[in-house]
Order: C-alpha cells, then structure tokens, then sequence
C-alpha cells in the first residue's frame, strides 16, 4: 500500500506504483525497465535490470506529485531515462502525430490551410530536435566530464540552466488552432490525433519537470563539488610552487602576476595560459586577493596595480 504522506518506497511492489499512478508506465519504459515482474517490490525489480533505485524513485515521486529528493540521485541512470525520453518523442511520438494528422485533415496542394497547418508541425518538431539534440551532445557530454572530475571552463550550465524552458508551446497554438479556427466535419479521425497532441504536450511538460527538478540541481551540486575538490588541490599545489599569504595579507609574487595580468586586460584563461597554472587556480587567486584587497573590479585592481608599481602605465588595458 503506498503511503501517500511519504511517497513511493523501495519496499512498494511496482504494481502498487503504476496502481497508483499509470504514468508510473512511462518511466518504468524510459529506465529501461523489463515488464513481467509480477508483484516484486521495487527494489528487486530495480536491481533486476541494473536501475538506481534511488533515482528510479525521485522521478517516479515527482510524476506523482509527492516528496523527492536528489540526495542519492545517480545522474548516469537520470541521463538514460532523459535520452531514452527524447528517443521516444523524436522517434515514435512526434512521427505517429505527424502520419495522423495527415490522415485526419484534408491534405492536398489546393488546401492552403493544411499545408500550413503541416508545415507549422514540421517547423516544431526540427525545433524540438534541436533541443533534445543539444542535451544528447553537448549538456549530456559536459555532465559525463563532471563525474569523470573534469571542468569545461568555456561552457556554462548556469547558462543553460537559466535559459532551460519547455517546448510545448508551438504544440498547444497547434491544438488551440485545430480546436477554435479550423473548420472541418467529420472529425473523428481530427479528434483522435488532438488526443495524441494533449497527452504529448503533458509528457513534454512532466519530461521538462524532471528535468528542472531533478536534473539541474543534481548537475549544479555536482559542478560545486568538482569545482571545489579541484580547488583543493590547485591549492596544495600551489603552496609548493611559491610562498602562501601571511597573516600580515601581503600579497605574494603570483598574485602580484594575477594583478598584473588582469590591469592588462587578460582573462582567467589567458591568465592562466600565460602563469602556466590552471583556470581554477587563477580564480582561487583572484578570491583571496579581493578578500585581502577588498577590490574585486578590474578597473580596481587596475589602479591598486598603477599606485603600487606592479604594471605600467603603458601597459594597462584603457578599456578596464
């Protein structure tokens, strides 16, 4: 019996779940998941076919609308159901409506209307490819690196975070459009496909929650933990290579070079290119000597440079 103040628990049977809840249906599907597992809990079914339980769990919570966490979230097994997920939509999903709609209106070069109506479709679903490719290739990519220790410092997941959105609204204008303006009888052929387009928009969404839910704090967490271990070891590093701030807050030679570089107009990139050290040092660097400072613009350091001699008049960047 699933204790609906909790959520779902390993010990539940699966059939309890999808009982519960038949969206539990689709995920069982994108987890890769075999049927035919009778009333075992799931747990044994989880370990059965080499799912994270843990992760299996949240997402199944989450498209119930009770409790999840992403405390053990496994981001390999969240990154298999998110691309078996995009299979799905790109590969069945989005196809079988496009044959439908073919099907159920009246389609031909002397109807103007349809033909948009089909381009329109089109149009959404290269959009949505797009999308879904670019999580395939590029953000799935930078998260394997993360859980390998590596940081891509000329890509940004906050950017992608923070831009992240749905792409279900081309689908519901399409739907609004057949529904309100589009003037056709014998509509039960029409009727069954803007079915297929409801519940694809309700997948898209509750795909988009996982997503935002799960996925992004779980790679964000997951960056600030690398990012931090990696510090931790530039820093060691760099305790060997050269004197470490004193308690007195005198600068040491290397920030003096950071200073430097920064009043001439260089990145952290180039910095570090340049100093031979890492990107992450450069910004380890950068932190203790606004900490000493209390500067943190480079136009400030830029002039705290000038005063104190550590750059050239004629060397400085005049667009600090």
């Amino acid at each position: 019996m699933v204790d609906k103040r909790i959520g779902y628990q390993p010990s539940n049977s699966m059939r309890e779940l999808i009982r519960d809840n038949n969206l539990v249906l689709m995920a069982i599907g994108r987890f890769d998941i075999a049927f035919g597992f009778g009333d075992a809990s799931v747990k044994e079914v989880c370990l059965e076919n080499n799912v994270d339980v843990d992760t299996f769990l949240a997402v199944c919570n989450l498209l119930s609308g009770y409790h999840f966490s992403i405390d053990r979230l496994s981001l390999h097994s969240l990154m298999g159901y998110l691309m078996r997920a995009h299979s799905t939509f790109l590969d069945y999903t989005l196809p079988k409506i496009k044959y439908s709609l073919l099907e159920a209106i009246n389609y031909s070069k002397a109807n103007e209307v349809s033909l948009l109506l089909i381009k329109f479709f089109d149009d959404y679903v290269v959009e949505v490819k797009h999308h879904m490719d670019y999580e395939n290739e590029v953000i799935f990519k930078y998260v394997e690196n993360l859980l390998g220790g590596i940081i891509d410092d000329d890509f940004s997941f906050a950017k992608f975070s923070g831009h992240h959105s749905h792409t279900v609204t081309k689908l519901k204008e399409l739907k609004d459009i057949f529904i309100y303006h589009y003037k056709q009888r014998d509509n039960s052929r029409l009727s069954a496909v803007l079915y297929d387009i409801i519940n694809c928009e309700k997948d898209m969404m509750l795909h988009f929650e996982v997503e935002k839910n799960l996925f992004v704090p779980a790679v964000e967490r997951l960056e600030r933990n690398v990012r931090l271990r990696l510090e931790e070891v530039n820093g060691e590093v760099d305790k060997e290579e050269e004197e470490v701030d004193s308690p007195d807050m005198v600068l040491g030679e290397r920030e003096k070079d950071i200073i430097r570089c920064v009043a001439q107009g260089k990145s952290n990139k180039e910095i570090a290119e340049e100093l031979c050290i890492s990107v992450h040092t450069v910004a380890t660097h950068r932190r203790n000597i606004a900490s000493k400072l209390g500067i943190h613009s480079a136009a400030g350091l830029t002039i705290f440079a000038i005063i104190n001699n550590i750059v050239d008049l004629r060397d400085v960047n005049p667009h600090q």
